[in-house]
């Protein structure tokens, strides 16, 4: 049988700055196919090209992947600033109501960096537009230089909750992560639980409170390094476990009809 698919959120990007493109990075894809066992689809993310129910019926699970654009501020209900950065409006289109929708349908996504942020926003949370100008916070953003190996070098603990899915998921309650990001959570959503934070009290995994779904989501990038990582590893691990779930409890149901 085919492999079930999982729909990887692309951003908007400017070839030689000229040339509109939907990119993806082949780490999320690789991640996808050769740790969670599925096929792997960039989705275009323009509410001009694709609808959040067609998405619903062709993907069995989501990838909502990071990105240099932010969720804008008015998805969160605060003005534009310099400090917000660069936005992805379309993007902020497509993920924000498909997350809302998994969420109720209970279908699996895994959130990343950005994807991570999309969902504390979707789910009525707010951010932060630049975490290192906190009191008592550190820089978590990208080293500006250096090779790949070097920016996605694992950098500060994450520290999870006690007896919570994380802890479970991972068998310990302290583990190494990279870290490459500017903006972080501020209030969390309604039904968004802090799962694990930073030292200096970064949110940095999060999941939906009585969601029946796959709904981890996380602040750094477990696509570097995925099929190794002992972090990575079995978090897209259980992300396609829940993926191929999904797809067997739907051909189940067409089997029944």
């Amino acid at each position: 049988m085919a492999r079930p698919v999982v729909g990887i959120i692309s951003n908007s990007h400017l070839i030689n700055d000229q040339y509109p493109a939907h990119s993806g990075g082949t780490m999320n894809s690789a991640a996808v196919a050769h740790v969670s066992d599925c096929v792997p689809l960039l989705i275009p993310s323009d509410p001009s090209l694709v609808s959040v129910a067609e998405l619903l019926e062709v993907c069995d699970g989501f990838l909502l992947t990071g990105g240099r654009p932010n969720v804008h501020p008015e998805e969160y209900g605060e003005a534009e600033t310099p400090a917000h950065g660069s936005f992805d409006r379309s993007r902020d289109a497509v993920a924000l109501p498909l997350i809302r929708a998994c969420v109720e349908r209970g279908q699996p996504f895994l959130g990343v960096c950005r994807g991570f942020q999309e969902v504390n926003v979707a789910l009525g949370g707010t951010l932060y537009p630049e975490i290192r100008e906190l009191p008592g916070r550190d820089n978590h953003r990208m080293p500006p230089d250096g090779t790949l190996e070097e920016k996605f070098a694992l950098r500060h603990k994450v520290i999870f909750t006690e007896g919570g899915p994380f802890h479970q998921l991972m068998g310990a309650r302290e583990v190494m992560t990279n870290t490459l990001h500017g903006q972080g959570i501020k209030t969390p959503g309604p039904r968004i639980v802090i799962d694990g934070t930073a030292p200096d009290g970064t949110p940095e995994a999060i999941y939906v409170r009585g969601s029946a779904g796959f709904t981890l989501s996380v602040q750094w990038h477990p696509e570097w390094n995925a099929a190794n990582d002992p972090v990575s590893r079995p978090l897209f691990q259980a992300f396609g476990a829940a993926v191929h779930d999904w797809a067997a409890r739907g051909q189940r149901a067409l089997k029944r009809a």
